[in-house]
C-alpha cells in the first residue's frame, strides 16, 4: 500500500481516554505500517463545547503516547465545504427538507415501537405539498435536512469484519443538517474524508451501522469510498461497559499515576487481537508487529490491573537515560539498574534512594550474624561480587546459612524484607554506610 492515508478525528470536549487513545494508535500504526500519512482532525463543529484548553490537551496526550501526525485539520475551519456539500446534494435531490418537531418524531417512534415496528423515520416529509411545507413556513418551522437512502442493500468488505451488509430500509434517512443550517457529524465527516483522500477510515465497531449511510453519501458526493474496518469496543474486566469508568482512565489520570505510555501502547495495540500483549518499551516494535487483520470481532476486555503488570515490566527493561529525568537528583544510572527490577513505578525510585545514599532505620534481627559482618566486611573498592564475598565470610565465621544468613543482612544494611539483589545494592550503599548501619553508629 502506497497511498494509505488515515486519520483520527476526535471531538476537542474533554481530554482522551483509552478508549480514544485505541482508536488513535490503531490508525497510527495502521498508517506508519503501510507508508502512509496519519491525519489528527479536530472535529470542533459543536462550539458550545469545544475549547482550545481541550484541543490543546489532545495534542499533549497524543506526544506523550509518541503519536506524531502528518496532516492536521479542524471543522471549524471547512463549514464553506459543508455548505457546498449541502446545496450539491439539494441539487440532485438526495437532500430533503423535513419540518417535524423533536416531539412529534418521538411521538412517531413511540407508536412504532408499540405496535411492534422499527422505530425508522416513515418519509412524511416527501409526501408533503408545496403547500403543506408553505404553511409549516408561514408558523415559522425551518426544516431540517434529510439524506435520502437508496433502499435495497449496501455492502462492504471489512478489514476486521469481513463482508458487511446492510438492508437500508432498516435505516432512517439520517438528518445532514439542523433547522439552524449547522451541518451534523455525518455530513461534516463524510466531506472530510473524501476532500481530504482518507483512504482508510479504522474506527469502533459503534459506527457500523453509520457506514452504510455514509457510503452512500461518498457516492452521492463523488468522493471515493473508503476502505473500512471496525475494530471491537472495550469492556471491563468482568464484561460489563468501559464507558462509565472511562473517567478514570483518560490519559491524563493515567500519567499522574505512573502508567507510562509505551505500557499504554503495548496494552492497546494488541488487545482484542490473536496476538499476545508483550511489554515494549519501542514504538518500532509495535509497528513492526502490526496486522489489523489479526483483531477480532468479539469484544476485547481492558482490566487496569494488567497495566500495572505490563508497566512493571515495562520498567524493568527501560534504560537509564529513558529515565533519567524523572529520577532523584544525583541518581545514576548503577542505581537505576540495581532498582528497576523491584517498582512499578519510576516515582518508587525515590523509596529506595535513601536505602542506598541515606539515613534508614536498621533493623538487627541477629546480633551474631551482624556483628559477624562487621568483623569480616572487606575493604573497598566493592562491585557486584563484594556481597558474595562478605556473605561467605559470614557463613563460615557464624554457621549460618539460607535466609538465617540473608535476611538479617539484609534488614540491617536496608531497614527492608525484600527488595533489589543486594550484590547490586551494596556497592552503592558504601563501605562507611554498611559499618554505621551494621553497628548502630
Amino acid at each position: 500500500m502506497t497511498d494509505v492515508s488515515v486519520r483520527f478525528a476526535p471531538s476537542p470536549t474533554g481530554r482522551l481516554h483509552v478508549g480514544n487513545a485505541r482508536g488513535a494508535l490503531l490508525n497510527w500504526l495502521f498508517a506508519r505500517k503501510s507508508g502512509g500519512s496519519f491525519l489528527l482532525r479536530l472535529d470542533d463543529t459543536d462550539t458550545a463545547r469545544s475549547t482550545d484548553e481541550f484541543a490543546k490537551g489532545i495534542e499533549a496526550d497524543l506526544r506523550w503516547l509518541g503519536l506524531d501526525w502528518d496532516r492536521f485539520a479542524k471543522q471549524s475551519d471547512r463549514f464553506a465545504l459543508y455548505a457546498e456539500a449541502t446545496e450539491k446534494l439539494k441539487a440532485s435531490g438526495r437532500l430533503y427538507p423535513a419540518y417535524e418537531t423533536p416531539e412529534e418524531l418521538d411521538l412517531r417512534r413511540k407508536i412504532q415501537l408499540s405496535q411492534k415496528k422499527p422505530p425508522v423515520y416513515d418519509r412524511a416529509a416527501l409526501k408533503l405539498s408545496d403547500a403543506e411545507r408553505a404553511k409549516f413556513e408561514a408558523e415559522g418551522r425551518k426544516p431540517h435536512w434529510r439524506f435520502k437512502l437508496n433502499r435495497g442493500t449496501t455492502a462492504w468488505d471489512d478489514i476486521i469484519h469481513g463482508r458487511v451488509e446492510i438492508d437500508m430500509a432498516s435505516l432512517s434517512d439520517p438528518v445532514l443538517v439542523r433547522s439552524d443550517g449547522y451541518p451534523l457529524y455525518t455530513l461534516s465527516s463524510v466531506v472530510d474524508d473524501g476532500d481530504l483522500k482518507i483512504s482508510h477510515v479504522i474506527r469502533g465497531e459503534d459506527h457500523v451501522t453509520n457506514t452504510a449511510a455514509q457510503i452512500q453519501l461518498f457516492e452521492a458526493l463523488g468522493y471515493m469510498v473508503p476502505v473500512f474496518g471496525h475494530f471491537s469496543l472495550l469492556l471491563d474486566a468482568d464484561g460489563g461497559g468501559l464507558s462509565k469508568r472511562l473517567g478514570s482512565l483518560s490519559l491524563a489520570d493515567l500519567r499522574e499515576q505512573g502508567i507510562e505510555p509505551m505500557t499504554l501502547n503495548s496494552l492497546l495495540a494488541r488487545l482484542g487481537s490473536a496476538d499476545p500483549v508483550e511489554a515494549q518499551t519501542d514504538l518500532n516494535a509495535l509497528i513492526a508487529g502490526f496486522d489489523l487483520s489479526r483483531f477480532s470481532r468479539a469484544a476485547a476486555r481492558l482490566d487496569p490491573h494488567d497495566l500495572d503488570l505490563i508497566n512493571a515490566k515495562l520498567l524493568h527493561a527501560t534504560d537509564f537515560a529513558a529515565v533519567r529525568d524523572r529520577l532523584p537528583a544525583g541518581a545514576t544510572e548503577a542505581f537505576w539498574l540495581a532498582i528497576r527490577g523491584n517498582i512499578g513505578r519510576v516515582a518508587e525510585a525515590a523509596d529506595w534512594w535513601p536505602v542506598a545514599t541515606g539515613e534508614i532505620d536498621a533493623v538487627h534481627e541477629d546480633p551474631v550474624v551482624v556483628a559477624a559482618a562487621v568483623e569480616v566486611l572487606p575493604p573497598e573498592p566493592w562491585d557486584a561480587t563484594t556481597w558474595k564475598v562478605l556473605t561467605q565470610a559470614i557463613s563460615a565465621k557464624t554457621g549460618a546459612k539460607g535466609k538465617a544468613l540473608f535476611h538479617p543482612l539484609r534488614l540491617a544494611l536496608t531497614g527492608r524484607d525484600k527488595g533489589p539483589e543486594m550484590a547490586q545494592l551494596l556497592p552503592l550503599i558504601g563501605r562507611d554506610r554498611a559499618v554505621k548501619r551494621l553497628t548502630g553508629k
